[in-house]
């Protein structure tokens, strides 16, 4: 059994930054695993841990600072790494989601999988749309906000739990192979141990081009494009006290009562 997860390396921002262009400075800015790719890498791993001769590949599109990234992937058990990126990719006006799936969709036909695993969503552009492009674009069943997951590898069916708008809970069969985005909580991610993060630097990692995929550089094209990058004006200032809680107890009083909050 394969399973493929596919992982995206997400900025954080500092709280004082400068706008560059476009986007925002590259010196105000971090790098690291998105949040819900986590869980979907710990889902696959654990699904390894538990079923007899599976394979965990990590996918990711990005340039070469992404590697540390996905070798955080290798670290926590994965077997091996695609990263897709090449200068027609770099030099792409707008990487969205369209674009996106179809790069993966060619990983995918490449690596015929039993399983796509998927953070719900990015840190940074919170789509929550690439997973499902995906599933589409190959023609795989899928479950979008999976919570629990119940893998019957022998059936060929994955039992999905979903939470729904009212805390309503819906659980649904998906005949593999499918495309499952992976909630946060379904798990507890692990940390990457000194040894796997050693373990990982030997672990294969496979850097595809356009040309390896098979696919044309009209993928690349899109009717999206960034116009603008602001900070938005803030509408209130937040006030901040330091001191000890009686101090900043009597701040705040006056302050509501000069507000009209309470009375005096």
């Amino acid at each position: 059994m394969k399973v493929l997860v596919t992982v995206k390396e997400v900025a954080t921002v500092e709280d004082e930054f400068e706008i560059s262009g476009l986007d925002i400075d590259d010196r105000y800015l971090t790098y690291d695993l998105n949040e819900w790719d986590d869980y979907a890498i710990e889902e696959a791993v654990q699904i390894a841990e538990e079923t007899d001769d599976v394979d965990v590949v990590t996918v990711t599109i990005g340039p070469e600072r992404a590697e540390e990234t996905i070798r955080m992937a290798l670290a926590k058990g994965a077997d091996r790494a695609i990263r897709v990126w090449d200068d027609a990719i770099e030099g792409a006006a707008y990487l969205d989601v369209d674009s996106k799936a179809a790069l993966l969709a060619a990983i995918v036909e490449e690596e015929d999988p039993d399983l796509v695993l998927s953070g719900v969503q990015s840190g940074d552009e919170s789509n929550g749309a690439t997973g499902v492009a995906l599933a589409e674009n190959v023609g795989f069943e899928w479950a979008a906000v999976v919570n629990q997951l119940d893998l019957d590898v022998e059936g060929g069916v994955a039992s999905v739990h979903r939470e729904l708008e009212g805390g309503v809970e819906e659980v649904t069969d998906v005949e593999t192979p499918a495309v499952l985005t992976i909630q946060s909580g379904i798990n507890e991610p692990r940390y990457a141990s000194l040894r796997g993060i050693r373990q990982a630097q030997s672990k294969p990692l496979d850097v595809q081009t356009l040309d390896d995929l098979g696919v044309d550089l009209d993928i690349l094209e899109s009717p999206l494009a960034i116009t603008d990058m602001y900070e938005p004006e803030s509408e209130s200032d937040a006030t901040v006290w330091d001191g000890s809680p009686e101090e900043t107890a009597t701040e705040l009083a006056t302050f509501l009562r000069d507000k009209g909050v309470v009375e005096g």
